[in-house]
């Protein structure tokens, strides 16, 4: 059966690969599994149809036979199980990279994703100023410790995970702030990421659906 995800028809990130869906397409391009992609308006995407997909009103979802799934890591470890190539055999190999996957969202994606919120909604704010150093320390010491963690290895545990492909994601919400140049290991990490072919796949794909909202 055709799998089937959401993806913004105008997406906010205008076309930097940086909204969720990205990390879905990634992961279908790196199995080799073919997708279809429904594109989603703000205000579908509140309406009775999506909800009864996505309670809350957000995207990716992913639609297979009578399986529907929401939450971009949710649905990225289905793809890994259900699939080789994103998650290791040895049974150890695989817990560690699913817990890099946690890693990932739960501990370094927060800091970065609320950068980005204050930086767009909260910059005429008195608080402004203290808040964004506040995260940026935090974002700081996150990656201080995936640094060192690192170090000169390609991946962050033997070879390219799931793990790897959630934390790229992650990590490429700071192009631009200077602040993942701090971490030279970690910025040659993310650009190996977005080297894979696969990345480059989902990339394309997305970023022409903005071209194409953009035309029109």
């Amino acid at each position: 059966m055709t799998i089937t995800i959401t993806a913004f028809e105008r997406s906010p990130d205008r076309g930097r690969g940086l909204a969720r869906d990205m990390r879905v397409r990634w992961a279908l391009e790196e199995v080799g599994e073919p997708y279809d992609v429904r594109l989603v308006t703000f205000k579908t995407m509140k309406e009775p149809p999506h909800l009864a997909i996505q309670p809350f009103g957000q995207i990716p979802t992913y639609e297979e036979g009578d399986l529907a799934l929401f939450e971009s890591g949710a649905i990225v470890l289905h793809i890994a199980e259900e699939h080789t190539g994103l998650l290791p055999t040895d049974t150890n190999a695989r817990a560690r990279a699913i817990g890099w996957m946690f890693a990932s969202l739960d501990t370094v994606e927060p800091p970065i994703f609320d950068r980005s919120l204050v930086m767009i909604l909260e910059r005429d704010e008195p608080w402004y100023e203290k808040r964004l150093r506040s995260l940026e320390d935090t974002i700081r010491k996150r990656l201080a410790a995936l640094s060192a963690r690192l170090g000169d290895a390609d991946w962050l545990d033997g070879a390219f995970s799931a793990g790897d492909l959630l934390m790229v994601t992650v990590l490429r919400r700071l192009h631009g702030s200077g602040i993942l140049e701090e971490y030279p290991n970690l910025a040659a990490y993310v650009a190996r990421g977005e080297a894979r072919p696969a990345f480059k796949r989902a990339f394309d794909a997305q970023r022409a659906v903005f071209a194409a909202a953009s035309a029109g």
